[in-house]
């Protein structure tokens, strides 16, 4: 972000709604003033019944450079821009879009890809890895499809709806037929990533995604959950022994993915 906005500054847009509880302005305006980025993020209140009347306007503003959206909107922004990248096309789901130099829009889903780079980032290599992921709704789709880009070796999935985790590993399968996908309990045993992708944990009288007693000190244990304190599954981990990522790593790194996706790279 630079010291002031003026006539050649690149605007982007987070849309959300409401707006006032949104942090990622924030991110990314300090990661442009790191990258030396004339750019401003700001946030937008657009509401479900107003995005796609709304996604018409905005599109027509020459100097927007980039879109950020957050739910309700990840969901039917797949169907209101023009083209859509391969992670995108994978979730089902986008939470960046961008314009083209021929004024189409893209967009692509960096949910997962910011989980896989938090790892990456604290040295963790996913490549080969044996992953149990608790959670197979949107947030639980974009990571399995990003671990599974990373070149994982296995993943066995569970949720409470048996459904959803079926249709995962069936698109997951059909899409990386080298990985081995599972539907399974939520067994720890025979796998070195744990990943809760679920709401477990989010209120102090939910169950543990995962059983305690299964967690190990050469394990790495990701929780998505987003508290200012540890969840009772990384707190968990962490007495076994176990190296964690919390849910604002994925979302730290989310950002610098999204921001590369821009074109904001140095």
């Amino acid at each position: 972000m630079a010291d002031y906005v003026s006539g050649k500054t690149a605007v982007y847009a987070i849309l959300d709604d409401p707006v006032a509880q949104v942090g990622s302005p924030g991110r990314f305006n300090a990661l442009f003033r790191e990258r030396n980025h004339d750019g401003v993020m700001v946030a937008m209140r657009i509401g479900a019944d107003e995005l796609t009347q709304g996604f018409a306007g905005l599109r027509t503003i020459g100097n927007l450079a980039g879109l950020v959206f957050t739910i309700p909107h990840k969901l039917p922004m797949v169907g209101l821009v023009d083209k859509l990248a391969a992670n995108g096309q994978l979730v089902g789901a986008i939470n960046a879009a961008k314009p083209g130099l021929d004024g189409c829009w893209i967009g692509d889903m960096f949910d997962g890809r910011g989980c896989a780079a938090a790892a990456r980032a604290k040295g963790h290599n996913l490549a080969g890895r044996s992953v149990l992921q608790v959670g197979a709704g949107g947030v639980g789709r974009a990571i399995a499809f990003a671990f599974a880009e990373a070149g994982i070796a296995r993943l066995s999935i569970s949720d409470l709806d048996s459904k959803r985790s079926r249709i995962l590993a069936d698109d997951l399968s059909s899409a990386f037929p080298a990985i081995a996908t599972e539907v399974a309990a939520p067994r720890v045993a025979g796998h070195d990533v744990v990943v809760n992708a679920s709401p477990l944990g989010m209120a102090e009288s939910d169950p543990m995604p995962v059983p305690a007693a299964d967690l190990a000190s050469d394990m790495l244990v990701i929780d998505v959950v987003l508290l200012d304190r540890p969840t009772p599954l990384l707190a968990t981990a962490a007495e076994r022994g176990a190296a964690t990522q919390n849910g604002h790593a994925m979302l730290a790194a989310q950002v610098g993915e999204i921001a590369s996706f821009f074109g904001i790279t140095t």
